[in-house]
């Protein structure tokens, strides 16, 4: 796939004049958008984001179009499962409802930044070390069993993320109980003082660390291109926002959207070891030898696994809560 330094130029000033728009419209607004709103905003960034996938297929060919489509499934279900971890973080620090559309714009501005810069770093690695793909492979079915740990486990998921940074912040800075609307700080008897946004921003900014690690690797699994890495995950990370207030009522149904993800990213993981076999060049392996008989596994097939298990996770979790809340109201 040959990308020219235009192309680059192009497709990220396109991708960042849209976000700073969707990003000034928001701080714009001081309320949250409606349902109406936000089902509207995030069809339009869907479908754009589907729109670019015969755009890549009919320049560089089918294949590659492929790899974007399964790229971007992946990385918008990681987004879902983000923004579930971002309700645990409203509900547990209490925040507002306005105060919390400003925290995702930071959430999501953090997150692009992290992706990108995760995106070159591992571009980089892999186009230097091919063992690289071993590590992809390996984090990612350890964190796909996680997921299946968390999930099966008595863990407490009420538990936010950045909780050790936040309590060395707090006992680093004045910090007052209440929120000021969407102010991260205010200013009280001559001294600056932090609200609890603060605290929430830290602990989404945590989060995103943790979920660009975990994108990442994902996404490399799927294609080695640099351009639909950054694509999917950009198209990905567009209208997260809304797409938070439109499922917010929705996520906490979602109860086996962690085993479908577990699925997926162990299906990748593996996808990712077989790779590495096959460019393998350990001298421990196999005596520094490719390891030819194991079948490559294909873009469509591993399109086909995800698609199918996100499908079949948000039905069986929709089902699953349905029943359970008709057996309460009985």
């Amino acid at each position: 796939m040959n990308v020219s330094l235009e192309t680059w130029v192009i497709t990220a000033t396109v991708l960042m004049a849209i976000l700073i728009a969707d990003i000034f419209f928001q701080l714009k607004r001081k309320n949250e958008p409606s349902f109406k709103e936000s089902a509207i905003i995030s069809t339009v960034f869907i479908i754009l984001a589907i729109a670019f996938a015969p755009l890549v297929g009919a320049i560089w060919g089918v294949e590659f179009g492929e790899q974007y489509i399964a790229g971007f499934v992946t990385e918008k279900s990681l987004s879902v499962d983000n923004l579930f971890v971002f309700l645990i973080i409203f509900t547990k620090l209490a925040v507002p409802k306005k105060a919390q559309s400003q925290a995702l714009i930071v959430g999501i501005m953090i997150a692009l930044v992290l992706r990108f810069i995760f995106i070159a770093v591992g571009a980089a690695a892999i186009s230097a070390f091919s063992w690289v793909f071993y590590i992809f492979g390996a984090f990612l079915i350890y964190t796909a069993i996680n997921l299946v740990k968390e999930h099966f486990g008595s863990h407490d998921s009420a538990d936010a993320p950045g909780g050790k940074l936040i309590d060395f912040v707090k006992k680093r800075v004045n910090v007052v109980e209440e929120f000021h609307g969407s102010k991260v700080s205010i200013i009280k008897d001559g001294k600056r003082f932090y609200t609890p946004l603060l605290f929430a921003m830290i602990a989404i900014g945590s989060a995103d660390i943790l979920f660009a690690l975990d994108s990442i690797p994902a996404v490399f699994g799927l294609t080695s291109e640099p351009y639909i890495v950054f694509t999917a995950n950009a198209f990905a990370l567009l209208g997260l926002r809304h797409l938070y207030f439109l499922l917010s009522g929705l996520l906490m149904r979602l109860k086996y959207l962690g085993l479908g993800l577990a699925v997926i990213l162990g299906w990748i993981g593996v996808k990712l070891a077989i790779h590495a076999l096959h460019k393998n060049e350990l001298p421990f392996i196999n005596g520094g030898e490719h390891v030819d008989w194991l079948p490559e596994i294909s873009t469509e097939l591993s399109l086909g696994v995800i698609l199918g298990t996100i499908t079949v996770a948000t039905v069986a979790s929709l089902i699953a809560t349905r029943e359970k809340n008709n057996a309460k109201t009985k």
